[in-house]
This record gives C-alpha cells, structure tokens and sequence, in this order.
C-alpha cells in the first residue's frame, strides 16, 4: 500500500542558498518564498515525517522563519533545484509508465469507435496495450488492473534542475519533449513506499530512435529529464490543464494545450503505483523513485524538430512555477572514443 505524506494543499521548493547549501523553502505565493531554518533538503524532511508521522506540510511549517525571498531573483540567479535530490544519485530511481493517456478530447470519440472496431490481427502492439488501459487500468478501489507499459529512464544523475539545460548526447538523432506529471516517492526504513507529492515534469525523449523500431523504446528514454520546480502537496486533481511551448530565439515555435489527471488516463494513479512498487527490488529502504506518469502531448508528432538552444516551457497554474530548460548537445565521451578496458 502506497501512503501519503501530502496532506495540505502547499508547495515547496528546494534552492541552493548563498554558500551553495542545500535549503527547503515554503511557496506563499507566485512571487514570494518563505525560508525554513530546516538543513538538509526534502530528502531528509520526508524521512523526519515519516518518522514522526506528518505530512510534509505540516513538518514545513514547524520550521518557517519569516524571511521572505524573492521567487523571481532566486530563479534567475539559477538557483531553483530539483524538488528531491539524494545525498547519493544511484538511489534514486527514474522510471516512468507509457499509453495512459486518451490524448486531446475532440480526438477521443473517434479513437475510442477505432479501437473497438478494429480487428485483432489488425492492431499494433501500442493499440492493444492502449485497449488494454482502456479495458483494465481502472480497477476499483483495492484491486489491481491490467499492468501499463513501463520504462527505465536513468539515476538521479540524469535528473536537470528547472532552469538549466538538458543535454543530449551527440549519438542522439532527436531530443523531443514529453510533458507529464511526476510521482515523487520515498521507500522507509520498513520497505513502505510514500508518496511526497506530484510535480510537472519534462521527459526528454530520442523519438527518431524510436521510431527506427519500437524495441529501441529502451534506449530513446536513455535522455535526461527535468521536473518542478515545485512539489505539489495536495491530492492530484483529476482534470490538469497545461501549455507546451518551444521557443526559439526568443519567438515561440510551437505550442499546444496538454491535460493528465484520471479524468484524461485509461489508469488510475493507484494502479500505475501498484504496478511499480510490486516489484520487491523497487521497495529499498532509502530510496527515491521519480515516476513519470504518460503524456497525450508532444511536439514530435506535430512533425516538430527541436534544435540547440530552443527553450522548453511547461505550464500548469495547479503545479505553481512554470518548469523551463534549454536544449543543448554535448559529447558522448565512450561513443567517442568506443574503448571498453579490459581487466
């Protein structure tokens, strides 16, 4: 059983503080951050709630100080952090679920009546899984559904904080955005996963890769990601509404409107949870799981091609802050020099 240690509807932040230090703020509002005396980060503030049994907010709120920063002059100092970091990024799991979205409404009656009318034989293995979802993600309360498609994104290394740029490796063919909202959870010292909240979330993705054959999904998701830069603590609302927005120098390339919540998934988030953290491995005290929960937008199949430096802009009023990074290339250092040492 997954449990929650988002009670309150508040969001919180990390940021680098002026010696570099790791620190925890409370969002008052759009423009103002409220300090914490907590040292440590949300990592450490999740594990104190736990053991004292209270949710984030209200443990945050035990250490707020009165200091006031401004969200503004913290976010273009290059400040803002990740929502959760870990003292050691290999324990921190990125992971994701795919097909668990029903895409824009005034496309969902006619995909639905394609579904159902399509023959066996006839189906891709996306469109069976996709029915599947439809058929079985929404089991009730208790129960566990048809099992989602799932994937292996990386460590915490591969996690970029709001602000800075994601990086795709010169061997990429693509580097495409896919917005989706983030589960961000912690396992106990007695195995059990909590929940600390949601973020919105960027998940970078080599599309052309992909569509070479769809068993390179694998490696497609080998890309960083990025997410916040707020933790949303409130229970996730059914209906999310967002922007997507690509710019380039300084005029937007494209954009388009994304929801998620339930009301827009063929899974509920509890069954999408169950399928995770069924797996003994994913149930290691200490750990972190970033878990990116699907998408029914991306620029990529607007026939889209993102290039260095375009700025990638994610919107959603629910999950405060817009999330912005910058695409850059970067050299792969084995693919570049292609030598395994032997022992």
């Amino acid at each position: 059983m997954i449990k929650s240690l988002h009670v309150n509807e508040k969001n919180i932040l990390q940021y680098s503080g002026a010696n570099g230090e790791l620190c925890v703020g409370l969002v008052r509002n759009a423009e103002q951050i409220e300090t914490l005396s907590w040292k440590g980060g949300v990592y450490a503030l999740a594990k104190e709630a736990i053991v004292r049994g209270c949710g984030l907010a209200a443990l945050a709120e035990q250490f707020v100080t009165g200091e006031i920063l401004s969200y503004d002059a913290v976010e273009k100092e290059g400040r803002l952090l990740p929502p959760i970091t870990h003292p050691d990024p290999a324990h921190m799991l990125v992971a994701g679920t795919g097909l668990t979205h029903l895409g824009s409404a005034d496309t969902r009656a006619s995909m639905h009546a394609k579904i159902a009318a399509a023959d066996d034989a006839q189906m891709t293995d996306s469109m069976r899984m996709f029915r599947m979802g439809l058929e079985g993600g929404k089991p009730a309360p208790g129960n566990a559904g048809v099992q989602p498609e799932w994937f292996y994104k990386g460590d915490g290394s591969i996690v970029v904080a709001p602000g800075h740029d994601v990086e795709s490796p010169d061997f990429a063919l693509d580097l495409g955005d896919e917005v989706e909202v983030v589960g961000i959870y912690i396992i106990s010292d007695d195995g059990t996963p909590f929940r600390l909240g949601f973020s919105i979330g960027n998940e970078f993705s080599d599309h052309k890769t992909e569509k070479i054959n769809y068993l390179y999904l694998a490696h497609s998701k080998l890309r960083p990601c990025s997410l916040g830069p707020e933790l949303a603590l409130g229970e996730l609302p059914s209906n999310i509404k967002g922007t997507s927005k690509i710019i380039r120098e300084n005029q937007v390339l494209w954009q388009k409107d994304f929801v998620s919540g339930e009301d827009n998934m063929t899974h509920t988030i509890a069954n999408l949870e169950y399928h995770h953290f069924k797996y003994n491995g994913f149930l290691r005290p200490g750990d972190v799981h970033i878990h990116f929960f699907g998408t029914s937008t991306l620029s990529f199949a607007d026939a889209v091609e993102a290039r260095e430096g375009d700025v990638f802009v994610v919107e959603s009023p629910w999950f405060g802050r817009p999330l912005r990074n910058t695409y850059r290339k970067i050299k792969a250092e084995f693919a570049s020099s292609g030598k395994v040492v032997a022992l």
